[in-house]
């Protein structure tokens, strides 16, 4: 092999069994890496020729590493092997953020991998992937090496705990990968349906989701070196693609019967809901623990991990009277105006407390130490040494439905100052000569129906065998139950009374009613316009009719990107040498994995037809146009509008949630789109089918 596939080899290896040491076999054992004997920890140091013998003398593929000047990991250390980590945490962010800034340090991607290969063994395996993936993303000489779903790499935080015994009884019995059966995973394992909550399981335990969610953490991570942290808009996209998550969970509850998430406005008042994980931690196998009914929050009293409420009451309410004030305070005390333009990115970057923050003695920790509170409510002290709730995860915080409780208030805060910006005015809304004379969607398959969508159940596969540590090698499937809809086609007609121009095609869905069929107040309806789809169209003079697929969507990415790798580098014989084409595929993955999951691009919609407002907005290109300061071509063509670009401004100059993201006066909304040329809405249904299908191998 060359040595560029040596290192694209190594570098993928480094993402494979993450608890077993660095000198086993990966590759469904047809690989291995030459250790040095320094590299070997003190408990193996003895042993190093046995152990380079037995996992290195069968193998097709043998990949030296370099002998390196050894780093001080004191401070990575801090965080044992066995506990878990959580980037809520201020101690263990500042840790990933320390090892970040060492992974990127290399001059050369070889001393790179060496450096990381000799880390692994010796820090926490959750800081190693999640540091080890954001440098592999973030490194200039690492562009041809994907990032594997994090549901393949620790399955346990996704994964019902009783397929992996199947698995491994599988896995150690059946030796020919293609020969092994598919583990069924229980559906709504968690609860039954006397508990109500429980009928957004299939929404908050999805797989795509909580991976999503853990991927724009990765590719927006809170702390690290300045060229990792500070990316466009970066605050304004934590408003907004949790915003959106929030929009799809409350019009979700509403095509389940359920009244919207209320806000976790009162720190000091018994929580209701309660949560039963029954998934075990990645890393030592002791159960996530619970919170049962009725519990309340309390202080929190940890070595390294202190919160009081009244802290974070405090900080919610400097915070709201910044927003009240239109400006906030920096560290030297400057006021920073809380502007049209930049106000919201401001403010995104303060709750959450990001590196960017303004000021972080004055404004603190909201977003974070709001998770830490609820994930720790069940032993504040430590008194039982319970370790944190999913609530603490990124991986597996929105399997609880406490975390939309509290994102509902965190999106409040948000709404508050945009409700305090001057309303939209004609000349940003509107767009002369420009007319959308129809708009309407239809299911891709002969004999449908116009504006009727259609969901349903299906099962798809995923490979947890990367995941299974110290067990069988090659690929072990699960097969899982997920929400999914009919493929469907924008068809949208445009009339042009001018001459050639360019304008953005945005498409929101709007709920009509809530959860006991009343209408929705416009103010409502517009916090909960479902972005999905947003695009560039070029106008020509007269007619323009515009057809586009739901899979081309700017929100989602598709199931392929979230569940597969790109290159099939895991098979069994050695690695050949990837065409260009191919490692386009990855470029994109390793910035691309961040993205909605396409199975979960319409709400369920239900049995009898639930009715939305599908509108579809012109806006003109020339509000819209960003001048990108880096002219190298898009390597990211999917969910920009939740992940943005690759080291490229943000693709839209508008606010993000344009036209909805401000006051509407109109009463509904077709009042407000009739009052627009540009603008045009249409009833659509959205019909559940409660039948399960298995999945195809391709979807158009």
């Amino acid at each position: 092999m060359s040595n560029q596939n040596n290192d694209i080899k190594a570098l993928e290896l480094l993402f494979q069994r993450p608890l077993e040491p660095v000198f086993t076999s990966r590759d469904n054992g047809k690989a291995a890496f030459d250790v040095p004997d320094t590299f070997l920890t003190e408990r193996y140091s003895g042993v190093g020729v046995e152990l380079q013998s037995r996992f290195g003398d069968d193998v097709d593929v043998r990949i030296p590493l370099r002998d390196i000047t050894k780093p001080n990991l004191d401070f990575a250390t801090q965080i044992g092997r066995k506990e878990n980590f959580y980037i809520f945490i201020d101690k263990h962010k500042r840790i990933a953020g320390q090892l970040i800034k060492m992974f990127l340090e290399p001059k050369d991607r070889s001393t790179f991998i060496s450096l990381a290969a000799y880390v692994k063994d010796r820090v926490n395996p959750m800081l190693f992937q999640y540091c080890y993936a954001i440098a592999v993303s973030h490194r200039k000489d690492t562009a041809m090496v994907a990032i594997p779903p994090i549901a393949e790499i620790f399955p346990a935080n996704f994964v019902e705990p009783s397929v992996f015994r199947d698995a491994r009884t599988e896995g150690s019995l059946i030796t020919n990968p293609g020969d092994r059966m598919t583990i069924d995973m229980s559906q709504n394992f968690t609860a039954s349906d006397r508990e109500e909550e429980q009928r957004l399981a299939y929404f908050r335990e999805d797989i795509g989701i909580n991976m999503h969610h853990w991927h724009w953490h990765l590719v927006y991570p809170g702390e690290g070196p300045d060229e990792v942290v500070r990316k466009d808009r970066r605050g304004e996209l934590f408003y907004y693609m949790h915003h959106q998550i929030i929009a799809r969970y409350n019009v979700e509850r509403f095509c389940n019967g359920l009244p919207r998430a209320r806000l976790l406005n009162n720190l000091r008042e018994a929580i209701p809901q309660g949560y039963f994980p029954k998934i075990l931690s990645s890393l030592n196998n002791r159960t996530f623990p619970a919170r049962i009914a009725g519990q309340s929050l309390r202080n929190v009293e940890r070595v390294d991990n202190t919160i009081e409420i009244t802290e974070v009451e405090r900080w919610a309410d400097r915070i709201h009277q910044a927003i009240d004030q239109g400006y906030v305070v920096d560290r030297n005390n400057k006021q920073i105006p809380l502007d049209e333009v930049r106000g919201i990115d401001i403010l995104g970057d303060l709750i959450e407390a990001s590196a960017l923050t303004v000021n972080r003695q004055l404004y603190g920790n909201l977003h974070n130490m709001g998770h830490n509170l609820i994930s720790l409510a069940h032993d504040p002290d430590a008194r039982f040494r319970e370790d944190i709730s999913v609530m603490g995860d990124v991986t597996t915080a929105m399997r609880d439905p406490i975390f939309y409780r509290w994102h509902s208030f965190i999106d409040q805060i948000f709404t508050k100052f945009k409700d305090l910006l001057p309303a939209y005015d004609n000349n940003q809304l509107g767009f002369n000569g420009v007319s959308v004379d129809s708009v309407a969607v239809q299911i891709r398959a002969k004999g449908t129906t116009p504006n009727i969508l259609a969901t349903y159940w299906q099962n798809s596969d995923i490979d947890i065998g990367a995941g299974l540590d110290f067990g069988p090698n090659g690929a072990v499937f699960a097969k899982y139950t997920h929400l999914q809809y009919a493929p469907f086609s924008y068809d949208i007609r445009v009339t042009n009374s001018g001459a050639n121009r360019r304008g953005t095609c945005r498409i929101f869905i709007c709920p009509k009613t809530d959860e006991r069929g009343a209408a929705l107040r416009m103010a409502d309806i517009k916090n909960m316009a479902i972005e999905l789809d947003k695009f560039t169209v070029n106008l020509k003079p007269g007619s323009n009719t515009f057809n586009r697929k739901s899979s081309e969507s700017s929100v989602t990415i598709p199931f392929e990107r979230s569940f597969r790798r790109t290159i099939p580098s895991m098979q069994q014989q050695p690695r050949q040498q990837p065409t260009q084409a191919e490692l386009d595929e990855l470029a994109q993955f390793r910035f691309c994995g961040c993205g909605w999951p396409d199975h979960m691009l319409l709400p369920k919609g239900n049995a009898t037809g639930m009715e939305f407002d599908l509108y579809c907005m012109i806006s003109d290109y020339t509000g819209d146009e960003v001048k990108q300061t880096n002219d190298s071509p898009n390597i990211c063509g999917d969910a920009d509008s939740f992940c943005g670009l690759k080291d490229k401004l943000y693709p839209d100059k508008r606010a993000m949630g344009f036209p909805f993201d401000r006051q509407i006066t109109s009463t509904s909304l077709g009042e407000f789109s009739n009052q627009y040329s540009n603008m045009a809405i249409t009833t659509v249904k959205i019909l559940f089918s409660n039948k399960t299908i298995n999945r195809q191998k391709t979807r158009d």
